[in-house]
């Protein structure tokens, strides 16, 4: 059938009905993946927001008004038919998320306390439990359990593809780690403090609902307005689809899920060569094969602990998905600012003037002036629970000094978070306003209707297909949200003013109101550029200026317990709104779906809690550093690391951090990220033409901060990728793109997870079995980088 006979239907004529209805529609109607994949708009790839133009068979004017306006992305991953009465939230459902949330919760948390870890992927959940639902389809009886309040079959019919998006929905909320488990373990290792079972379990469960209320804030601006892709919740729409497709014996289904399938073993073969077999694969470094034992050349090509110039990595994590998710400007901004970065500022401060600092260049630790560790240790006076800064010990040591790529990575950290909010100012407003609008338009009282507060439904304030689908059901009203953070908000402010978790009462009202400015601006970066920012040090700062000129005791456990509040009023809102748009895009119940993240970390804290009691109490004198692990896996060096930091801003202070001269020019980051967007913002206006919009400084900035010193390896190959996947094959081979670009993402993530966690196993999990050298796992360097 051709496109043109498919969409003849007068427009005029079709309702929500039409759609929710007959399994969503009449034969005419129904659009399954693979009729809007035909859809080939020639489109400029380095803005997915404005994919649609024109396309290849037929004009979009042949399309129904209500799917042309749909991003042409969006229409090649969607389906446009539904059934409402397909059952989603049912015993099968339960027992699923029953299985597969405690492994990932407590493999997750054990990950922060090793040096290694065992991967646990939401793909895994994806697939694993469609699979294992069609068998409990089979196998389970169709009986009726009626209890006192309610009744429930334990077999309601076939495996639905919505109760697999439900058990992965739920899986992304509680199969995680919980940011709270860093301040309980901060303070038990390091200072003997620990913290009541049921305090840190509310903590734990309390930071992530606050979250989770706190996507009322964006999800009428974000949510519903079509514009707004959410690319990650697409690539798993996709494969969602796909597998629906494959059940359905429709060829291109099972064409699809035969090409995911396989990429999934290839991966996971050849990630045991970079991970385990032939490390030198991970950082291909082409200057140390000319000259293996220059400094210069070693230190310029060295991906491990140098510049990583020409440097090229065949390991998939050091790759990763995104750079197939992202739009390509995204991926653009971030190589330039890795360029700048590393291949320029980087010899400019080692070889020029940039810094009069030359110890630590590419360090993350704290120094003395002579280039020494700084033992941060000393600084520290103990007085019962209390902790006091020791002014005695920091006028023997001096003032603390950071190597120059952690400077200036404070400094672009710092900017990338103002920036967010100016950048939104600038250019985001006019989205942002028409979608206060239509919010207001939602929620406008109807004077003619009987009933007094009946509100305009979101069909009537969206006109597109998928916000008419989703109109068949009900949508969460903001109460539940209100009350969420309602109920978080008491048992909080309870921990706090009795003295629980370390920090002020006050500070917790400040980390909420960071956290609700925030939402809106970061989501909307992420929403349209798959770009989610690491606040990093913001927090921490924020909550050491705040405390620094408090008299008494600090906790430096305090710095972890505040960053915990604030960071997950964004990450854990950023979660339920991706969700949610998977849920969206799936033709999933939106109360199903809220249920769905509340019922995750309902189960998966209490193993995040067991995990961390299990760590600790099994694992203490490797992690607090007593005794040194013979396999070298229980090193705690996360741990450490928001110890030291928490050091730095809540005992030494920013005062004192920022007092060195050199180091003055740091919280200038936030000047910077405030005016460069305003800028940007001149240049785009005067030249409209030149895609100044696209050099996001909150991404620049980001990824600026990013510590290349660490690993400089993988950047190259990120733009050789995004460049052949989100350019030439999105623009000029896009049926391929659209059919299987996603598809490959999400099995690449896949294959690299279980190759991650069979190496663990294998290798890891008991005693430790460790690779024979040879030319491709050299003992002295695996990028044969012998002068680094």
């Amino acid at each position: 059938m051709g496109i043109s006979n498919r969409f003849s239907r007068n427009k005029d004529q079709e309702s929500v009905s039409d759609i929710s209805n007959n399994n969503g529609s009449s034969d005419n109607d129904k659009i399954g993946l693979e009729g809007p994949s035909k859809l080939q708009d020639d489109v400029d790839i380095i803005d997915l927001q404005e994919a649609l133009s024109s396309d290849n068979e037929a004009n979009i004017e042949d399309l129904p008004d209500d799917i042309a306006e749909l991003p042409k992305i969006v229409r090649e991953a969607v389906t446009f038919e539904d059934d409402p009465s397909t059952p989603t939230f049912t015993f099968r459902y339960v027992l699923l998320s029953l299985i597969f949330i405690p492994p990932g919760a407590f493999l997750d948390t054990i990950n922060s306390y090793r040096t290694t870890s065992a991967a646990y992927s939401v793909f895994f959940v994806q697939i694993a439990s469609h699979y294992l639902g069609k068998w409990l389809a089979k196998v389970l009886p169709n009986y009726e359990v009626n209890l006192y309040f309610f009744k429930f079959n334990l077999n309601p019919g076939p495996w639905s593809i919505k109760e697999n998006v439900l058990v992965t929905l739920t899986a992304a909320s509680g199969a995680t780690g919980n940011q709270g488990t860093t301040a309980i373990s901060v303070a038990d290792l390091y200072y003997g403090d620990k913290t009541n079972p049921a305090v840190a379990l509310f903590f734990m469960w309390c930071i992530n609902f606050t979250g989770y209320s706190f996507a009322a804030i964006a999800r009428n601006f974000l949510l519903y307005d079509p514009k707004f892709i959410w690319p990650q919740a697409l690539m798993q729409t996709n494969l969602f689809n796909s597998m629906k497709r494959a059940d359905s014996n429709i060829k291109i289904g099972s064409k699809q899920m035969k090409v995911f399938f396989g990429a999934i073993i290839a991966m996971t073969i050849w990630q045991f060569f970079p991970e385990f077999i032939f490390p030198m694969t991970s950082s291909l470094a082409f200057l140390c094969w000319v000259a293996p034992r220059n400094e210069v050349a070693n230190f310029i090509g060295g991906g491990l602990g140098g510049m990583g110039f020409l440097n090229i990595s065949l390991d998939w994590s050091n790759i990763g998905s995104s750079v197939m998710l992202s739009p390509y400007w995204t991926i653009v901004v971030q190589f330039v600012a890795f360029v700048l970065g590393a291949w320029i500022l980087i010899p400019a401060a080692k070889w020029g003037n940039l810094t009069s600092f030359k110890h630590g260049l590419m360090s993350n630790k704290l120094f003395t002036a002579e280039g020494d560790p700084y033992p941060t240790t000393e600084l520290m006076i103990r007085e019962g629970h209390d902790i006091f800064f020791n002014q005695t010990a920091y006028e023997v040591y001096g003032p603390l000094h950071m190597g120059a790529q952690r400077a200036w990575g404070m400094f672009f950290d710092y900017a990338a978070y103002i920036s967010a909010i100016s950048w939104i100012l600038l250019f985001g407003l006019k989205d942002v306003s028409q979608a206060w609008s239509k919010f207001k338009e939602r929620y406008t009282q109807k004077t003619t209707s009987r009933k007094e507060n009946n509100y305009k439904t979101i069909s009537e304030t969206y006109s597109d297909r998928l916000n008419k689908i989703q109109s068949a059901y009900p949508d969460v009203p903001l109460w539940w949200y209100l009350v969420l953070f309602g109920i978080t908000f008491v048992v909080l402010i309870t921990i706090f003013a009795t003295g629980h978790m370390f920090i002020p009462w006050y500070t917790y009202l400040v980390a909420l109101g960071f956290g609700a400015v925030i939402v809106v601006p970061l989501g909307y970066l992420y929403a349209i550029s798959n770009f989610q920012l690491a606040i990093g040090s913001f927090n921490e700062l924020m909550f050491g200026l705040i405390i620094q000129s408090r008299s008494g005791g600090k906790h430096p456990a305090s710095a972890s317990s505040y960053g915990a509040i604030a960071g997950d009023a964004w990450y854990r809102a950023q979660y339920m709104l991706q969700d949610q748009k998977i849920g969206h895009y799936m033709h999933i119940n939106p109360r199903h779906v809220f249920w769905s993240q509340i019922v995750g970390q309902l189960f998966g804290v209490p193993f995040n809690y067991l995990a961390l009691r299990w760590a600790i109490d099994t694992k203490r004198d490797y992690l607090d550093g007593t005794l040194t692990d013979p396999l070298h896996q229980w090193t705690g060096q996360s741990i450490q690391s928001y110890n030291t930091m928490a050091v730095q801003y809540v005992l030494v202070g920013p005062s004192k951090l920022f007092s060195l001269s050199y180091n003055k020019i740091i919280p200038y980051g936030f000047l910077f990220g405030a005016l460069a967007p305003v800028v940007i913002y001149a240049l785009h206006r005067a030249f409209p033409k030149g895609k100044f919009n696209l050099w996001n400084i909150t991404v620049f900035s980001s990824a600026m901060s990013g510590f290349y010193g660490n690993l400089s390896t993988g950047y190259v190959s990120q733009i050789i990728v995004g460049t052949i996947s989100m350019f030439y094959f999105f623009r000029y081979r896009h049926k391929l793109w659209a059919r299987y670009n996603y598809l490959l993402a999400a099995a690449f993530d896949t294959g690299f997870n279980l190759s991650i966690l069979l190496i663990f196993i294998f290798f890891s999990a008991g005693k430790q079995v460790t690779m024979p050298n040879w030319w491709g796992n050299n003992a002295d360097s695996v990028e044969r980088c012998f002068a680094l």
